[in-house]
């Protein structure tokens, strides 16, 4: 091929380029603005779904907290327990009131519970009622008084007598000839009398039953009501 033939194909391959159309650039978003479009999505939707997921279940272990709180489930059974849901709610919420109220008051049931059992003479349950408070807030102020309390009853010369309440709830001749010698130990010590019983029917029976058995005897004492029957003699303190 001859110069004069190259020079005519190259002029012909420039003016086919020339007529040829472009392709019309295409407006693609940018990257920017697809990143911007993401991070506003995840915001409006994803941390309000978790935030309303969170307050539900905040609100319906405080439910079942307090619920078990009023059956006096407090440590126990280990997977029903109001101490664990309340502690579960400030693990999502460190200063929910509610929570922190309802740990208070499981201490206060227990020192309430030791109190009750000392009353009795049931030294070992009012001190595993006090152990369990501790447990729950060592730093509570009542837990001091609790157990100076408690150290004081198990040094007193007083006499406790736990009562089956099924023979005295049927008020037997059983429950009737415990109540003469309980009256008679009490007229010998010249001792007080304090019967616990889990209503008042019950207890002035109880009283009757005593005050029968020491005819001429004036016998001293009060009554409380309690879930389990029993009576304590105060004995009278030394240079009284």
């Amino acid at each position: 091929m001859t110069r004069n033939s190259l020079t005519i194909v190259a002029l012909a391959s420039l003016l086919l380029a020339c007529q040829t159309p472009q392709p019309e650039p295409v407006d693609e978003p940018a990257a920017d603005d697809a990143l911007t479009i993401r991070v506003l999505s995840e915001a409006r939707v994803v941390p309000r779904a978790t935030a309303v997921d969170r307050q539900r279940l905040i609100a319906d272990t405080l439910y079942e907290a307090l619920q078990a709180l009023d059956a006096d489930r407090l440590l126990t059974p280990i997977d029903d327990n109001a101490h664990a849901r309340f502690m579960r709610v400030l693990a999502y919420d460190s200063h929910n009131e509610i929570a922190l109220q309802g740990l208070q008051d499981i201490v206060e049931r227990y020192l309430a519970l030791s109190r009750e059992a000392m009353h009795r003479g049931l030294f070992e349950e009012a001190a595993t009622m006090l152990d369990r408070a501790r447990f729950v807030d060592a730093d509570h102020i009542d837990i001091e008084d609790v157990s100076v309390a408690l150290q004081e009853e198990m040094n007193s010369d007083d006499l406790f007598f736990e009562l089956d309440n099924r023979a005295f709830s049927s008020r037997s001749e059983q429950a009737q000839a415990q109540l003469a010698d309980i009256a008679r130990t009490a007229k010998q010590h010249a001792a007080f009398f304090l019967i616990i019983a889990p209503d008042d029917d019950l207890a002035r029976w109880m009283f009757a039953m005593m005050r029968d058995a020491v005819p001429g005897y004036r016998l001293r004492g009060n009554i409380e009501l309690a879930s389990r029957i029993s009576i304590r003699l105060r004995m009278p303190t030394t240079g009284n």
